[in-house]
């Protein structure tokens, strides 16, 4: 019985400070979020974290991995339903497998797509290297599945350019996910229309799928502006 109760305790330290690490990360960013401050919105002292997670870095994965552990795995599934398709998918169709697993996301925590999109964005504003290594050390063949079928989907993309069409599509999601909230409030204002999270993403894939899918820019073509002197 009293072993029983350490281990509780110690699983519900553990809930606590990822609770508070994931509200503060996403509202102010790993840079900017102190163990300090963790800690007190949690209401533990601060060796509790290097115990239960060994550093912030260790932290940070564990607040991502909660939400990349429920998400990969569905996600992976699904693609290789599509790779076991004889024919090349469309670049929405493809998208579009994303939905049902990031709306799942909610059942691990309130609002857990957006908080969950804001974190990952989080991790490249913030330049966190090692949330790239763990991400691709754990799920590296799930992305690349992922980013085979969008060039089976766009086989005039090349490789550099599929690079950047696709960290443009995360900038967009990231900041239509934690501008969520103010979207709905001006779309039922303005538009009287009422939109949920779910109604937002089927709005995103199009606009995506266009943007990832645009023709090459090509530079030779553009003619220089001269300075008038």
């Amino acid at each position: 019985m009293v072993c029983l109760n350490l281990m509780n305790s110690k699983i519900n330290t553990q809930q606590k400070i990822l609770d508070a690490a994931q509200n503060l990360f996403a509202e102010a960013g790993f840079n900017d979020t102190s163990l300090r401050q963790i800690t007190t919105k949690a209401e533990v002292n601060l060796a509790s974290v290097n115990y239960h997670f060994g550093s912030k870095k260790e932290l940070i994965q564990a607040v991502l991995q909660r939400y990349l552990q429920i998400l990969m795995p569905r996600l992976d599934q699904e693609f290789d339903v599509l790779l076991a398709k004889t024919k090349p998918n469309h670049l929405p169709d493809v998208l579009a497998v994303f939905v049902k697993p990031l709306l799942e996301l909610n059942n691990i925590q309130r609002k857990g797509t957006r908080t969950f999109l804001q974190l990952l964005g989080r991790g490249y504003t913030d330049v966190q290297g090692h949330l790239r290594w763990f991400i691709n050390h754990h799920y590296g063949r799930t992305l690349d599945k992922f980013v085979l079928l969008v060039q089976q989907s766009c086989p005039h993309l090349p490789q550099s350019e599929l690079f950047w069409r696709l960290h443009f599509a995360l900038g967009s999601i990231v900041f239509t996910m934690a501008s969520n909230d103010a979207l709905a409030e001006i779309a039922l204002a303005d538009f009287d229309e009422a939109v949920d999270i779910e109604g937002v993403i089927h709005r995103l894939i199009p606009y995506l799928s266009a943007g990832i899918a645009a023709p090459v820019f090509n530079q030779t073509t553009v003619t220089p502006t001269r300075t008038v002197a």
